[in-house]
């Protein structure tokens, strides 16, 4: 008779059951996720748990974003397990940190020798991480595929458009952005996903409303404040661009809440323009908010300024109207919500502001499935050869 005992202690059943699990574990494909910036921590928050259920799924972080209100912050809040392996490359140029990541990200691939890569959106993360997969023939999957400003410079315009060439799985979130794709010739691995932004914001509906007592902490009243963010190059890089961005919000009619990005801080102290900024009545400073508590003031602002492509959209699917501080926006959907493009024209934005604006919802599950399931059964698909 078989003993219920084996060596080392441990009962059969329990020996039993661990060895059937490292033996599946062992079967299931490696996925390595590769994210560095606030925006892509949020579309791997729900899409995370789904892959880990599925594949042996680990996270290489780029430290891109190294300030803990832009990163660590966002891991706990958004339950996001500890990355494997953190890069520490943030700051520098364009090719130097995107340089740096390549041979860094390369060295992690060709220990870890995963069956897919992961990238998420249009950051030097997003670009590096692709190209180091792709030169060592490990299929790429990006996720927020085709989308396209048509600013040939922009530097997300580059990195987008450079890692939708070279993936092998389009995760598109809108039928905009499979159109872009389809014009520029890709017509293998477009996937139609929806937007895992969306998703995870829907799913965290309940969290943002009962957060209503950050309004009291930061001193604004439901419906009677702006939301303000801006971080890109092109708002904050040149001087003159900045004290544009400075005119518009002395112009802006009430109370404004400003949380201020780490990379619009240095430009503001480097022009030597903090004091003016901070002498600005009505004008309430920040750090930089978590993503419930960002929502929360998005959710209740009376409306929301930004060039955060990410904000437009969370904006939107709250119902707050947004203006957005460029000429352009990859989300041209939400134009026809609530979505209005006003640059960093003071008398635009103040007679919109002026007006009842309005904003209505995005959908953002695709024939009723939620993205983070189109996503992990196409990779399925794919690493099975079909």
């Amino acid at each position: 008779m078989e003993s219920g005992i084996v060596r080392g202690g441990f009962p059969l059943e329990l020996a039993r059951a661990i060895r059937y699990y490292w033996h599946t574990m062992k079967r299931r494909s490696r996925i390595v996720s590769i994210v560095g910036a606030r925006p892509q921590f949020i579309k791997l928050a729900c899409l995370e748990p789904v892959l880990s259920k599925r594949f042996r799924h680990e996270i290489i972080h780029t430290g891109q974003h190294y300030d803990s209100n832009m990163s660590s912050m966002f891991f706990k809040q958004l339950r996001l397990p500890k990355a494997k392996t953190n890069l520490n490359i943030g700051g520098g140029s364009h090719g130097v940190m995107t340089g740096r990541m390549l041979a860094a990200i390369e060295k992690k691939l060709l220990r870890e020798k995963p069956d897919l890569v992961l990238v998420f959106g249009d950051t030097n993360t997003t670009l590096a991480g692709a190209l180091s997969a792709a030169k060592l023939s490990i299929p790429v999957g990006h996720v927020e595929a085709g989308m396209r400003s048509f600013v040939a410079d922009m530097p997300e315009e580059i990195n987008r458009r450079l890692t939708d060439h070279i993936s092998t799985l389009l995760f598109c979130p809108t039928a905009t952005s499979m159109k872009n794709a389809r014009a520029e010739g890709i017509r293998k691995g477009l996937v139609h996903s929806g937007d895992l932004m969306y998703e995870l914001l829907h799913d965290s509906m309940p969290a943002i409303r009962r957060n209503r007592s950050l309004l009291r902490r930061l001193g604004v009243e439901a419906e009677r404040f702006l939301l303000l963010t801006a971080h890109r190059a092109a708002n904050v890089d040149d001087r003159r661009q900045l004290l544009k961005l400075l005119d518009l919000i002395e112009a802006l009619p009430m109370p404004t809440l400003f949380p201020v990005h780490p990379r619009t801080k240095k430009r503001l102290r480097q022009f030597r323009l903090w004091s003016k900024l901070s002498h600005i009545d009505g004008l309430i400073l920040c750090d930089p908010l978590g993503y419930f508590d960002m929502l929360t003031a998005a959710h209740f602002a009376h409306a929301v300024l930004s060039d955060s492509g990410g904000l437009q959209k969370e904006a939107i699917f709250l119902g707050t109207p947004v203006l957005t501080l460029r000429d352009e926006t990859e989300w041209v959907e939400t134009l026809r919500r609530g979505n209005h493009l006003v640059g960093l024209d003071a008398q635009k934005v103040c007679r919109l502001l002026a007006r009842d604006l309005g904003a209505s919802p995005l959908p953002y599950r695709v024939r009723n499935k939620r993205p983070s399931r189109i996503i992990a059964d196409h990779i399925a698909r794919c690493l099975a050869g079909r």
